[in-house]
């Protein structure tokens, strides 16, 4: 009996592993490595915004939430964006940075450190903060950072099905993302055929800055035939991009295009089922690491597993 309720926890660990980032995490319980005189934090990370409104809405309700879920634990915020922390703090506004915001945990005796962004893909803000954790990370005993919103397959189903809940198949939903212009673009092009391929074929997926265009999105939308058109900011924040890009360009061209256009100025912040997958990738780096790319080479090497990679 207890060889298979021990054979039954260890599949679900490994199917919980998968379900977040496939082969990428290991089993390891952030809290039971704590020892005495330890101290743990959480540092939500947000890329900022200067709009007072939007922010109540989205990075201090996810904030809260998150300290709902760990109410013992410490919870501290930074924003990514240098411009936003700029200008917030010329109207008395204190943001930290990422890097800012270790350094203090750091001196005041913190060592085991939770990390979750709002991030919406895995891009250059993510790369910035792992940079930011790589420098300083040797200050911790334990540091983890959660996955943003849409990283493996799983995560993707997930906000789709928030998404496209309580929609209706004869109107047009438009999700307007901010887009970047190197390759993690193609994540948008991915949540795109994702809700083709699960039957929400009046979604349709844009950037503001990147791939699919929104020429590229006209060219599906106009293919539909349908006339009555929502436009859904596809950011955490509906902040500058959503109030003047997609409240102001997106609208003004596919109404001269003859759509009748209404836009739902929030942000994907607001939604409660976003927030929750946020919450759970944060739950989720409590029982499980990341694997960088040498542990993995070193497990192989000493299983002797074949290496599943692209040479």
């Amino acid at each position: 009996m207890k060889t298979i309720i021990t054979l039954f926890i260890v599949m679900f660990t490994t199917l919980g592993a998968f379900a977040h980032g496939g082969n990428n995490y290991e089993h390891s319980d952030f809290f039971k490595s704590m020892q005495d005189g330890d101290k743990a934090a959480i540092l939500m990370v947000h890329f900022g915004t200067t709009h007072a409104d939007t922010r109540e809405l989205t990075i201090e309700v996810l904030n809260n939430k998150v300290k709902q879920q760990f109410p013992d634990i410490e919870l501290r915020e930074a924003y990514t964006s240098r411009i936003v922390v700029k200008l917030l703090g010329d109207k008395g506004i204190v943001k930290k940075n990422p890097f800012e915001a270790l350094k203090k945990l750091h001196a005041e005796g913190y060592t085991h450190i939770l990390i979750q962004p709002s991030t919406i893909i895995d891009g250059v803000e993510m790369e910035s903060l792992n940079r930011n954790v790589s420098e300083i990370k040797n200050l911790f005993k334990d540091i983890r950072i959660g996955n943003p919103l849409l990283y493996d397959p799983h995560d993707y189903e997930a906000a789709i099905n928030v998404i496209t809940k309580d929609t209706d198949k004869q109107t047009a939903y438009i999700l307007v993302g901010h887009g970047t212009y190197d390759a993690t673009t193609a994540q948008y092009a991915m949540l795109d055929y994702m809700l083709k391929i699960k039957e929400h074929k009046n979604f349709f997926v844009g950037t503001i800055e990147g791939y699919p265009e929104y020429g590229d999105m006209l060219v599906q939308l106009k293919q539909s035939g349908l006339k009555k058109v929502v436009i859904i900011p596809f950011m955490f924040v509906a902040g500058e991009h959503a109030k003047n890009d997609i409240a102001g360009d997106w609208k003004e061209n596919l109404e001269k295009e003859g759509y009748s256009v209404y836009v739902k100025m929030e942000g994907l912040g607001q939604n409660s089922g976003i927030q929750d997958i946020f919450i759970s990738h944060l739950k989720f780096i409590t029982k499980h690491r990341k694997l960088d790319i040498m542990d993995k080479k070193a497990k192989y090497q000493e299983t002797g597993e074949k290496e599943e990679y692209n040479h």
